[in-house]
């Protein structure tokens, strides 16, 4: 390495920055940064790219400072739980002071993508007015702005090519918003607005189709009816990513013929997604886009059943992703397994989050249908009824290449649903037979064995996600003490304890975070983790009718939620009360 170093030291600095850019991996660009003085200077003035996991690991004034040419930002704010609701809506994680640090430094900003972060109407006007080579905002599971904000976007960037709202809450001030892109807008490439519950300005969208010749990514809402989405497609016909609104009309009907026509014009669509509300019957008509699909996104379609979801999989025979509801069933499981050979990913969410509807959900036999059909497959997220041993046994032999495995019970202790066992040797199967797996979410009835094996063949294993699990504090240092790689630990419902928490409090500082809620956990705990570990961050989340006061807590008392990350700046400084830093 010291030779390869110093041979390298001889180039200049031009032509090793052109080397560098051949570094797209995150990582790899942290791990050149380490070698030398002159070459962490290079990547410095050279990242234009950075990924920030944890909003509150750094802050805005430490990032310009060691990037001072980013161009390209990556922000997470709430920690993943909040999907779950677990995290209270007003936690934090707001990006205008990120926005505001970076337009008084001169930060020439073109790209944004933030995830579970609080964005405001002055936020989203802020970052318009500020960057004028703005071009792409990308906002995931995001909360705090209205169509207000999204009209000063579509208004002052004149470059934008790419604006995808995924799972947001927005307050929709009515449909202009669509109406502020000007006539000289022509560069988008990528609009996705599904996730808005508002009308929608048609004609607008209609001509904002029309004049971005180059637009290849489209997903609408639930308002754009089909009569409006097939005059898009004639305008649009080189489309390779599409997601439908509303799909509902007489399937003899000449809009539906025409429809049908203006599909099959669409020779490039590779990805299908919406169908957020449709009429079953209406679905042949995009049967002559299926051949080439290579992702499908059924997870918003509840009104699609296995029969007419059966005659659909039957014709994407090129799939390599599918997201689906459970409505699929096992018998419609069998027919992915028979026609996707090329299946890389699967998802299958609940239709009815609370199983009342049993019939609705898919068992065991709809995974191993999938594992024996789809061998490929090396990403699964897997909402069913029930599970057995045998069947994850079975999975693990069929499959040894997931990367990505979650597995939800609807009932989150239920046992294996023919012998009455604990899942343990199940789950054992899957990490001790899938060497390369990162992320692993557990469910269903377990003891400290499953944690046990996780620790001893989950090498590669980066974030774990437990519920409902566990006997003792053991079955969490199996995990802290076995997972090497481990950087995100979220656990719920579990009885682990102090003793699993302070065993080994340097390990937290080779992680991102640790979330632990409804656990064995005390204040006086958390406190001397605090108090230990400078560089972490210890928060409690002290909500709902049984708060204590801050100024003097019981040692003794349990820790409803508690999040604890590691940072480089200290506590943050706009923790709502209920939130307590250590």
């Amino acid at each position: 390495m010291c030779l390869f170093r110093d041979m390298m030291s001889y180039f200049p600095e031009e032509v090793l920055e052109h080397v560098f850019d051949f570094l797209t991996s995150h990582r790899d660009r942290n791990a050149v940064s380490l070698v030398c003085k002159s070459w962490y200077s290079l990547e410095r003035f050279s990242r234009e790219k950075v990924f920030i996991g944890n909003c509150y690991a750094v802050n805005p004034e430490r990032l310009i400072a060691r990037f001072p040419r980013v161009r390209s930002l990556i922000l997470k704010g709430k920690p993943h739980f909040a999907d779950f609701n677990l995290v209270p809506h007003d936690w934090g994680g707001d990006v205008y002071p990120w926005i505001e640090a970076m337009t008084k430094n001169g930060i020439n900003l073109e790209e944004l993508r933030l995830k579970r972060m609080l964005v405001s109407d002055e936020s989203l006007e802020l970052l318009a007015k500020s960057f004028p080579n703005f071009k792409s905002l990308v906002l995931v599971s995001c909360e705090g702005f209205t169509t207000d904000g999204l009209a000063a976007i579509a208004s002052n960037c004149r470059f934008l090519r790419e604006l995808d709202l995924q799972e947001n809450e927005v307050d929709d001030r009515k449909g202009h918003w669509l109406s502020c892109f000007p006539d000289s807008c022509t560069s988008l490439v990528s609009l996705n607005f599904a996730c808005l519950k508002g009308e929608v300005n048609v004609a607008a969208l209609e001509r904002l189709v029309a004049r971005c010749h180059n637009l290849r990514s489209l997903r609408v809402n639930h308002a754009v009816p089909l009569e409006a989405l097939q005059k898009i497609l004639v305008k649009a016909p080189q489309l390779n990513d599409l997601g439908t609104g509303s799909f509902v009309h007489d399937p003899d009907s000449e809009t539906s013929k025409k429809m049908k026509n203006a599909l099959e014009n669409c020779k490039s669509v590779r990805s299908l997604s919406g169908f957020l509300d449709v009429n079953p019957h209406c679905l042949p008509a995009v049967y002559p886009i299926c051949t080439d699909l290579t992702s499908l996104n059924l997870s918003y379609a509840p009104g699609i059943y296995s029969n007419e979801l059966i005659k659909l999989i039957c014709h994407c025979k090129k799939l390599e992703r599918l997201w689906i509801l459970d409505t699929i069933g096992d018998k419609g499981l069998g027919a992915v397994a028979s026609t996707c050979k090329e299946l890389q990913e699967l998802r299958v969410f609940p239709s009815d989050l609370y199983g009342a509807d049993n019939a609705a959900a898919v068992t065991e036999e709809g995974l191993v249908s999938i594992s024996a059909g789809c061998p490929k497959l090396n990403s699964l997220l897997y909402f069913c009824q029930q599970m057995t041993n045998a069947a994850l046994i079975t999975v693990a032999k069929n499959c040894p290449n997931f990367i990505r495995f979650r597995l939800c019970t609807l009932n989150p202790v239920i046992p294996d649903a023919v012998t009455n066992l604990p899942l343990d040797e199940g789950f054992g199967a899957i990490v001790q037979s899938c060497k390369g797996l990162k992320r692993l979410s557990v469910s269903g009835r377990l003891t400290d064995q499953v944690f046990l094996y996780i620790g001893m063949y989950a090498e590669q294993l980066e974030m774990l996600s437990i519920a409902f699990a566990g006997d003792s504090d053991k079955g969490m240092l199996y995990v802290l003490n076995g997972c090497k790689k481990l950087k995100k630990l979220e656990i719920r419902d579990s009885p682990f304890g102090n003793a699993a928490l302070l065993s080994d409090m340097g390990k937290y500082e080779t992680m991102r975070s640790l979330w632990m809620s409804s656990c064995e956990v005390t204040y006086g705990a958390c406190k001397t983790l605090a108090e230990k570990m400078p560089t972490l961050n210890v928060e409690i989340i002290n909500e709902g009718d049984d708060q204590v006061e801050a100024s003097s807590p019981d040692a003794r008392h349990r820790v409803e939620k508690m999040y604890l990350y590691r940072t480089l700046v200290g506590p943050r400084r706009d923790a709502p009360d209920f939130v307590w830093t250590l």
